[in-house]
């Protein structure tokens, strides 16, 4: 996906309330019963069906490096479902998300100010709303840019402008991100 949708995976993941099924075995097993056959599975992992219902018994054990980070991967997106959707309704209702980021931060603001941008840290505590925009557009499909403008708009609203008791009009660019991560 990209840096600021992951990251927002990773956040949902956080909720999980129980460990992803270890062995290949266990994941294939798990895949087969939500996607309702093994022809289904092969089709997703681009593996024959055979191979499917040969990890399914037990008969294969250790996948091959790429095999084994899609069947994980796989495994991820489908697991805990309500769990997931319930820890991104909380966010996006009562909690907020905190955001931790180290970025380039730029501004378009008016004359006589600075706005050279310069690399900042930032950890703030994004209010419930932002947070609801934040995963109402990774549901939708958003790119990775729309995101990053996402992200933008709310730092921008809660540090830079401080909730609109300063700099007004401030417009916030956020570019050379090194790294994105949320926590609910």
């Amino acid at each position: 996906m990209g840096i600021v949708g992951d990251g927002l995976n990773r956040a949902v993941q956080g909720a999980f309330t129980r460990p992803l099924p270890k062995s290949a075995g266990a994941q294939m097993r798990y895949l087969v019963k939500q996607l309702k056959g093994t022809r289904a599975v092969a089709d997703l992992l681009g593996v024959s069906q055979r191979t499917v219902e040969r990890y399914v018994k037990d008969q294969i054990r250790r996948p091959r490096a790429d095999l084994a980070q899609r069947l994980e991967a796989a495994v991820r997106a489908r697991w805990q479902p309500r769990v997931r959707a319930q820890a991104r309704r909380q966010a996006a209702t009562t909690s907020g998300i905190v955001i931790d980021t180290r970025a380039r931060f730029g501004f378009t603001a008016a004359p006589g100010t600075t706005d050279d941008a310069r690399i900042r840290h930032l950890t703030l505590a994004l209010p419930p709303h932002h947070a609801a925009r934040l995963f109402d557009a990774q549901d939708t499909g958003a790119g990775e840019q729309q995101l990053r403008d996402l992200a933008a708009e709310a730092l921008g609203e809660v540090y830079f402008r401080d909730g609109g008791r300063r700099a007004t009009g401030l417009e916030v660019q956020f570019t050379d991100v090194e790294h994105v991560e949320f926590d609910l």
